[in-house]
């Protein structure tokens, strides 16, 4: 404090006319570390995209267990095979770079076969949740206008029909089913597509919480769900011999790493049923069961876990994200777990941008320091980095950042501005509204947020969204949430 009252005072005298919100009160050791030796953290990432590395492990280890979905047992080739049929059944359907493919599947091997597919036929996967309101669903069909449907016969019809509804491929049914034998099981190639795959290009959509009403989708292009897994590679290594369960519903982007990070490692994605998941005694008889070593959950459902049946965590390794985690709960699953990792990150900068050890640790949980090729700044109302232990609102820049809003530049370019620090120039990055400090070492520390938006159970909820909705009611004419 000494130091920085005379830096004030040195700035004020020396530049009587300059505006006090002028005056930088950071010691140049200070920028070189802010800047420097707490963002050291760039990595190759190579150039093979994640349909070229799964159909590579699926080449590695063949025979190898890769999905277990109730009395659904797949091995690598087997996965690859089906994925494979289904994206050239795509690609004849006019799949490619450039276009959106929706999926309302159950939680069943099919979904995994239809993710890996659309992203090998090189379309993006709008994921959705066939349990989402209709009106939801129908807003999200209608605002991406995806040029095909996947699902099946008996979730097909529970789904909303409306003006410009999306032709349906019923994955089930008995033409989808003759189509696939016709089908190919070779991996499909640039030569396949209408134009060749790249790094730039779109692999999801995800549709997030709106403060406007609307839920806004998120574009997140390949290269940026690629430097999130390897990152997670290097945080969070698999063995081939590993489980992880995947309980997280694929429209809560999340679960992009329950499924993809043990596919590209040679280990084994343990699907967990819908019905399974809000029920402790289900996830922990899964997890006993078939012997998963790794399960990714929001404070929420660790909390359910620990509350249950805290010995049966015993062994595991654990990663927790999606929101604040409490110190209860994180002395709990210190005690009890192998090893905890804490995880922080935005729809919009691809699902964790930094990361926690908490393994051994004490006090109130860190969200940690950078992944991979990702650079975080605490900045004040005029983007002007704070001190260490200062508190500033948090923006994400890097490899991570998503492309934008769908349809939606202005939004775009209001949460996604101009990075001033970057070593390049032209690059972007994203405003997160969390508000964070640094320590002493550069781990980030979460504090709140610098407008209402609220988590629940992981999943964003602006309350502006909910206003929307209550005063379109004809009876009501301001709403308060």
């Amino acid at each position: 404090l000494f130091d920085r009252w005379v830096r004030l005072l040195d700035a004020a005298t020396t530049h009587p006319d300059q505006p006090l919100d002028d005056i930088d009160l950071l010691t140049f050791e200070e920028h070189q570390q802010v800047l420097g030796a707490w963002l050291d953290a760039e990595a190759e990432i190579g150039e093979d995209l994640l349909p070229t590395r799964f159909a590579e492990q699926a080449r590695t280890t063949p025979d190898a267990i890769a999905l277990i979905v109730g009395d659904t047992t797949l091995t690598y080739t087997e996965l690859n095979s089906r994925a494979n049929r289904l994206a050239h059944a795509l690609l004849r359907r006019g799949a490619g770079p450039d276009t959106v493919i929706a999926l309302a599947l159950p939680r069943s091997a099919d979904l995994v076969v239809a993710l890996l597919a659309v992203l090998k036929s090189g379309a993006a996967y709008l994921p959705l949740d066939p349990d989402h309101p209709s009106g939801r669903l129908e807003h999200v069909l209608a605002d991406a206008a995806p040029a095909l449907l996947l699902t099946t016969v008996a979730t097909d019809a529970r789904l909303p029909v409306g003006d410009g509804s999306p032709q349906r491929l019923t994955v089930d049914s008995a033409d989808t089913q003759a189509l696939l034998a016709d089908c190919p099981d070779t991996d499909p190639g640039d030569a396949d597509r209408a134009a060749p795959l790249r790094a730039a290009d779109a692999a999801y959509v995800i549709y997030t919480s709106g403060s406007t009403g609307r839920p806004k989708g998120v574009v997140v292009p390949h290269a940026a769900l690629l430097n999130f897994l390897q990152a997670m590679r290097q945080r969070v290594p698999l063995r081939p011999d590993e489980r992880l369960l995947a309980v997280t519903t694929v429209a809560f982007d999340i679960a992009a790493l329950e499924l993809y990070h043990p596919l590209l490692s040679g280990a084994a994605v343990v699907l967990a049923p819908k019905e399974a998941v809000p029920q402790p005694s289900a996830v922990l008889d899964l997890i006993a069961r078939h012997g998963v070593t790794v399960v990714q959950g929001t404070p929420s459902l660790w909390q359910l876990l620990v509350a249950h049946e805290p010995e049966a965590l015993r062994g595991l390794r654990t990663l927790v994200g999606g929101e604040a985690l409490p110190v209860a709960l994180a002395d709990s699953l210190r005690t009890l777990t192998d090893d905890l990792t804490n995880l922080y990150g935005p729809t919009e900068t691809t699902i964790w941008s930094t990361a926690a050890d908490l393994t051994g640790t004490t006090g109130a949980p860190l969200i940690g320091r950078p992944i991979i090729n990702t650079r975080v700044y605490v900045l004040d109302e005029g983007l002007r980095l704070v001190a260490p232990g200062v508190v500033g609102e948090l923006y994400i820049a890097g490899a991570g950042v998503a492309r934008g809003y769908l349809g939606r530049p202005s939004l775009t370019s209001e949460r996604f501005v101009a990075d001033p620090y970057a070593p390049e120039p032209g690059a972007r990055m994203y405003r997160t509204g969390d508000l964070v400090r640094q320590n002493p070492y550069g781990e980030l520390e979460f504090i709140g947020r610098a407008d209402h938006q609220v988590k629940i159970r992981g999943f964003r909820i602006e309350p502006g969204e909910i206003e929307a909705v209550l005063t379109d009611h004809p009876d009501i004419a301001q709403a308060a949430v």
